[in-house]
């Protein structure tokens, strides 16, 4: 006999992972909030992307855009990896406010440089975030979410490295 419509609409999502129940609640906790990261990370790639201006606005307008886009890929990964271990993950606008830790920048204007260098602190701060719930996942025998999180580790370092470099003063 098939399930009602009712009770099919309230059934939990109990996708069969073959983690732990705890490992599936932290590892999806964590996970869940750093997506909430990576969406504020990439808005506010976006908002500095929209918004730039000065000599440079070519090379650094291309280079938010090439970020932005590197960051938003991460998003469906991430969540999806979040439902395939059995856990729930963001549902809205507000959800992803709730949770996350990177700090918005809603200011009607921002120096260039300034927009950098808080983006290559946001950068190196969500790497650092990935490796915490890179250590969680060892724990846990989790080397599926693991090894996603080893490249975007990567690349969020070499985001980091590339605003790094382009906020250093010449000697010429």
């Amino acid at each position: 006999m098939e399930p009602s419509v009712k009770s099919r609409q309230s059934a939990a999502l109990h996708t069969p992972s073959g983690l732990s129940h705890e490992a599936v609640h932290e590892i999806s906790a964590a996970a869940t909030t750093l997506l909430a990261d990576v969406f504020a990370l990439y808005l506010k790639t976006k908002n500095f992307h929209w918004h730039m201006s000065g000599p440079h606005f070519r090379d650094y307008h291309l280079l938010l855009d090439e970020q932005g886009e590197q960051i938003f890929a991460i998003t469906d990964l991430l969540a999806e990896r979040v439902r395939k271990l059995g856990g729930g993950t963001l549902r809205s606008i507000g959800d992803i406010a709730r949770r996350q830790r990177i700090k918005d920048n809603d200011a009607d204007f921002v120096h260039p440089h300034e927009m950098l260098a808080e983006l290559r602190e946001d950068n190196a701060s969500l790497a650092a975030r990935m490796r915490a719930l890179h250590d969680l996942c060892d724990e846990h025998g989790d080397v599926a979410t693991a090894s996603l999180l080893e490249n975007w580790i990567d690349e969020g370092e070499r985001r980091a490295w590339f605003l790094f470099e382009t906020l250093r003063l010449s000697n010429g």
